[in-house]
């Protein structure tokens, strides 16, 4: 298939360009791309990091023999339509959970969690007895952790307004009653590494939960949170890393009490502005999704303390956030496109720097070089 066009942007603007096939051999398959032939192998890259997950820094590409030079155009290089190319990746510069593999390009594929953390499936339900009744309601803890449950016992719900802190951590839940909005006065809500997946929350029945201020479902199979998560006003802290999130609702930023949100190891390919209005957040952790930039509105979190970016395909940071979050001294970005220049360009950086120094001098002491430069990922060009 051949069709002519306009350059794409990389090549001569002014020339007639051809869209051609290419077919980029990675990790047991082949990727098939459809681009401009005045492309540079830079433009390829850039195509190339959503479907491999490999930053383009990362990447080196093989053609007859020859690794192709980023400024070069696929036309001088003479790949035409129907080019094999081979993609190696350097170890360490991936975003998201790292390179897309054979065996995990379907991103419907159940997640697997490692052996040890996951119930024996030969292991028959643990029952209930009466003596753990009595401890749940004396101490306020119902720790259910590891104990093969399919679904929440009934002897859980009459622990009713006694109970404080529900552990259903590593069991096989697929989804939790309506009727667990008799735990009212419920503070912390655990279901990590379950079979959770969309729908299987009641969300307005856990927003009914008004001491409610602690949820972590890390580890389960959720792709989207319903806009209802905005009702949680009570929350303090959202823990759901390692599922398959692609975005976040913009109800997310209704979440004004909200400190910690831990969102790592998704599919996350923006961030809605709206974040800008959980004012209370301190720690941010967007590690390892396929983010290429942030809102500006992230600069509006006046009491951010700790930022994790790490892994990602972000170029830059938003221009004012150095200025604006004053309590900034935690900043990842590690695995990322973000360079030094681009760093020392923003302003407010030296007084970032100054608390970063500050914070965490003797870790610097022993990591950083005597000149004192930067060092929590970004490259130094």
């Amino acid at each position: 298939m051949e069709k002519e066009g306009k350059s794409d942007g990389d090549g001569d603007g002014g020339d007639r360009s051809t869209i051609i096939k290419v077919n980029v051999k990675f990790a047991g398959r082949s990727i098939p791309v459809e681009i401009s032939d005045e492309s540079t192998v830079k433009h390829l890259k850039s195509l190339l990091q959503p479907l491999t997950n490999v930053l383009p820094r990362g990447q080196k590409l093989i053609f007859k023999g020859k690794v192709l030079v980023d400024e070069m155009t696929l036309k001088s290089l003479e790949v035409g339509n129907g080019a094999k190319i081979m993609l190696m990746a350097s170890q360490g510069l991936h975003q998201g959970d790292g390179p897309l593999r054979k065996e995990a390009s379907n991103l419907s594929t159940v997640r697997r969690m490692p052996e040890a953390m996951r119930p024996k499936r030969d292991v028959p339900e643990v029952p209930v007895v009466k003596s753990q009744l009595e401890r749940w309601k004396a101490t306020g803890v119902i720790a259910l952790s590891g104990c093969n449950l399919k679904t929440l016992p009934d002897e859980v719900l009459t622990c009713g307004s006694s109970a404080r802190v529900l552990d259903l951590s590593h069991n096989s839940l697929q989804h939790l009653p309506s009727s667990i909005n008799s735990l009212s006065s419920l503070q912390k809500l655990i279901l990590n590494g379950n079979e959770i997946m969309d729908n299987s929350l009641s969300w307005e029945e856990l927003a009914s939960l008004k001491s409610l201020m602690f949820i972590s479902l890390n580890q389960n199979h959720i792709a989207t949170l319903p806009c209802e998560i905005g009702t949680l006003t009570s929350l303090r802290q959202l823990h759901i890393a390692h599922n398959y999130l692609t975005d976040l609702p913009s109800e997310i930023g209704q979440l004004t009490g909200l400190e910690v949100l831990k969102v790592n190891n998704n599919r996350i390919h923006s961030i809605p502005e709206s974040i800008g209005g959980c004012a209370s957040l301190i720690e941010v952790d967007l590690s390892s999704n396929l983010l290429l930039e942030l809102p500006e509105t992230i600069s509006k979190l006046k009491d951010l303390k700790a930022l994790y970016l790490r892994n990602n395909g972000l170029k830059s940071l938003p221009s004012s956030i150095f200025k604006q979050c004053c309590e900034l001294s935690i900043l990842d970005l590690h695995g990322t496109e973000i360079t030094m220049d681009v760093i020392c360009q923003i302003e407010g950086w030296e007084n970032f720097d100054e608390r970063r120094r500050s914070k965490h001098q003797k870790q610097l002491d022993f990591r950083v070089s005597s000149s004192g430069k930067f060092d929590e990922g970004a490259d130094k060009s």
